[in-house]
């Protein structure tokens, strides 16, 4: 079925090209202007998937998620300021799948949404049935995932990442002491041929230690091995 997403951004040149976009990629697409005008659409005709503008005038895209989230668990994914880490933290605990920062890649974009949605479909398939998730499970000491329900732990408390960054974690945890290149974590986290330069993979990396260590303040289980990568150590 084709997959319906709604965008919801005050700035009408996005609203315009991210919609032509995701249609000519086969997307549906609602738009809407303000966070209040959306909130009763998206609540009484839920998409597959929604985008929010963090700063909207009337009700942001933080509010609108707040109230969204009393009614259904439509995945969102945020577009926010470059380097706003207090737009990502509030709305990634708020229940935001995602954030992508201004000014963005339309095909950086459109991975993203495909990667959400594919979680979300196994995410629901696995709920639904007796037969074990399509996606194994990873076990390493105080490090679990489930990839099909984008859910991380370690020591037992919850760490929200976003997809990018479950994807890179996934991959260094998947092979214990190996080494993973730059370029190999950027094909793990971004694909259809997306470009990206290694201080985005040097800043993801940073993120997910510090997510980790707001549970652990020791966390030292990603290492750094300088003019190579990044490898998982499991204790």
């Amino acid at each position: 079925m084709t997959a319906t997403i709604a965008l919801v951004d005050d700035d009408r040149n996005i609203l315009t090209s991210v919609s032509i976009a995701l249609q000519a990629e086969g997307f549906l697409t609602r738009v809407y202007s303000d966070g209040e005008t959306a909130l009763k659409a998206l609540v009484d005709n839920p998409p597959d998937l929604a985008i929010f503008d963090v700063k909207m005038p009337r009700m942001d895209g933080l509010e609108l998620l707040r109230r969204l989230r009393e009614k259904n668990q439509v995945p969102v994914i945020f577009l926010t300021s470059k380097d706003d880490e207090l737009d990502e933290a509030l709305g990634l605990a708020m229940g935001a799948d995602d954030y992508i920062a201004k000014p963005f890649s339309q095909r950086l974009l459109i991975a993203r949404i495909r990667a959400i949605l594919r979680r979300t479909e196994l995410s629901q398939a696995s709920a639904g049935s007796d037969e074990p998730p399509a996606e194994t499970a990873i076990d390493r000491g105080r490090l679990q995932m489930d990839p099909a329900r984008h859910r991380v732990t370690w020591a037992g408390d919850n760490v929200t990442l976003t997809v990018t960054e479950f994807l890179i974690l996934e991959a260094l945890a998947q092979r214990p002491g190996v080494v993973k290149t730059r370029n190999q974590l950027m094909d793990a986290a971004y694909q259809d041929d997306i470009y990206v330069d290694d201080r985005t993979i040097d800043s993801h990396i940073k993120r997910v230690r510090r997510k980790f260590r707001e549970v652990d303040a020791e966390f030292d289980a990603i290492e750094t091995l300088y003019g190579a990568g990044y490898r998982f150590s499991e204790e």
